[in-house]
């Protein structure tokens, strides 16, 4: 049994995977406190399901890419099944994690979105070096950028663990805090080899859009 928070289907707006048409799996609880968490109401609130009705859930909605996200999924060991299971099913699978647990339980066809804590996130002790063993072509580590020394601290960081040349980085505004333009244009003045990374959901579903 797993704590679910909600089940929905949308376009998803980050990864690789920007833009398709997926069912997001968004689990109960975390074990984090980030400053500019847009998802506090999955901290506690949720349902206990089952494997079999969560899969049901997701296959009604008939999508080829499903997204188990969080809050913190991976504090729920239930999860690693649930989501080899889905990929048994050949759905593109995809893990929104902290980087704060061991992903090493993970199925290796999951796509992992692993999130390293920027200082300004106020959690930039929890990332768990472990994780960086999977740093290759089948994971993404994203960096929420607050700020410019965020910006530094994390081209050090990507720089110091070769990611850039192993795996894919992803550098993301944090929304309403840093400007967009401001951070594609330190990517270019700085030379980086990151990928700037907008939140997609957050514009064509926010109040001031037109909607699809």
């Amino acid at each position: 049994m797993i704590k679910i928070n909600e089940i929905f289907y949308s376009i998803q707006g980050e990864s690789s995977y920007v833009g398709y048409p997926t069912v997001f799996v968004r689990t109960s609880g975390c074990n984090l406190r980030c400053g500019y968490c847009d998802t506090t109401y999955a901290y506690y609130s949720g349902q206990v399901m089952s494997q079999d009705a969560i899969i049901d859930e997701v296959m009604s909605h008939k999508a080829k890419f499903v997204c188990v996200t969080g809050g913190e999924p991976l504090l729920q060991k239930e999860v690693i099944p649930l989501m080899k299971r889905l990929c048994d099913l050949g759905l593109n699978v995809s893990l929104e994690t902290s980087g704060s647990i061991d992903c090493g339980d993970v199925d290796p066809r999951v796509r992992k979105i692993i999130d390293v804590k920027t200082p300004d996130s106020g959690e930039v002790s929890s990332f768990l070096e472990e994780n960086l063993r999977f740093a290759d072509v089948n994971t993404e580590f994203k960096f929420v950028i607050c700020s410019e020394a965020d910006f530094s601290w994390s081209e050090e960081f990507a720089k110091k663990n070769n990611l850039f040349s192993r795996t894919h980085v992803l550098y993301s505004p944090a929304f309403r805090r840093v400007d967009e333009k401001w951070l594609a244009k330190k990517i270019l003045s700085e030379n980086s080899s990151a990928r700037l990374q907008l939140q997609l959901h957050k514009y064509i579903w926010s109040p001031h859009s037109r909607g699809v």
